[in-house]
């Protein structure tokens, strides 16, 4: 048995207007195949270019471990020059990845290369963010902590995605006081039997090639693997619906503090009570019994 999910509706190109009535408005994800042809970036961005252009910069790299409550908020487990990290997503599978990286800040040429769309959202152009990963490797099944409508542009390879709407966060083991689900599950292949939940989830899965775009609406769950080495630049605008707007705010000034405080204080048996209620709430709340 596998998840409950739809493959996300493609088109070729897309109008401001068709976006705004067809995706925005009912929070609908969808894939652009031939948006970007005239963006310098559709030739230019593969790893090699990015090794030339940004080889000497220092960058920040994550993996899959599980969280530790010594870890502060979006912590990096390690860093490395641009060209080694580069010289390693050609040669050999890694966990390794790059996550929310201000790239066209340290790199202004990069900026030359694209152009922000007009899909009729205020895109946030102080933050475009890249996302770098090797073979295999993943993202925790998380939703952003600022629950902005997304543009996620993707270069070189293949990357897999699995999304979910708000409303199935009841049946995937959300984390309290956090924005993922619990580590543990294998949203590839879920073992039903230990989380048994996820069979009423219902949602969406694409594969993004090279020069397509997936919007993600508001606050929408999103695991991602890359298939092969490759990476993404993201644009964001800001949640529109003010309930998602008031839940960013409280993220950003409460629980993301209020989380680092209880590390500090209770250390991993924090980490623990959270993951343990993670179960408990999923299957209280869908009256259910372990």
């Amino acid at each position: 048995m596998s998840l409950n999910l739809q493959d996300i509706p493609r088109v070729k190109t897309l109008t401001k207007a068709d976006f705004l009535k067809y995706y925005f408005a009912p929070q609908k994800p969808v894939v652009i195949e031939n948006f970007i042809e005239d963006w310098p970036a559709h030739t230019k961005w593969n790893l090699d270019y990015m090794k030339s252009v940004a080889g000497h910069i220092t960058i920040p790299l994550y993996d899959d471990r599980p969280v530790d409550y010594k870890e502060g908020f979006n912590e990096p487990h390690a860093k490395m020059k641009m060209s080694d990290y580069v010289d390693l997503l050609k040669s050999e599978p890694t966990k390794y990845r790059i996550f929310l990286w201000n790239a066209l800040k340290e790199i202004p040429q990069l900026q030359k290369d694209f152009k922000f769309p007009d899909f009729g959202l205020r895109l946030m152009k102080g933050i475009p963010m890249l996302f770098f990963g090797g073979r295999g490797s993943n993202t925790f099944m998380h939703y952003d902590i600022d629950l902005a409508n997304i543009f996620h542009f993707h270069f070189e390879g293949t990357k897999q995605i699995i999304l979910f709407d708000q409303k199935q966060s009841k049946y995937l083991y959300k984390i309290p006081h956090s924005l993922i689900t619990r580590e543990d599950i294998d949203f590839n292949n879920p073992d039903f039997t230990k989380w048994p939940m996820l069979k009423k989830a219902q949602g969406y899965r694409t594969k993004l090639q090279h020069g397509e775009i997936l919007y993600m609406p508001e606050g929408y769950w999103h695991y991602m693997q890359y298939v092969t080495p490759g990476f993404s630049l993201s644009l964001r605008a800001i949640a529109r619906n003010p309930k998602n707007f008031s839940r960013a705010i409280y993220n950003l000034l409460i629980m993301r503090n209020y989380d680092n405080i209880m590390r500090r204080l209770k250390g991993q048996k924090w980490i623990d009570w959270k993951n343990e209620q993670a179960i408990i709430r999923t299957h209280e709340s869908n009256r259910t019994t372990v």
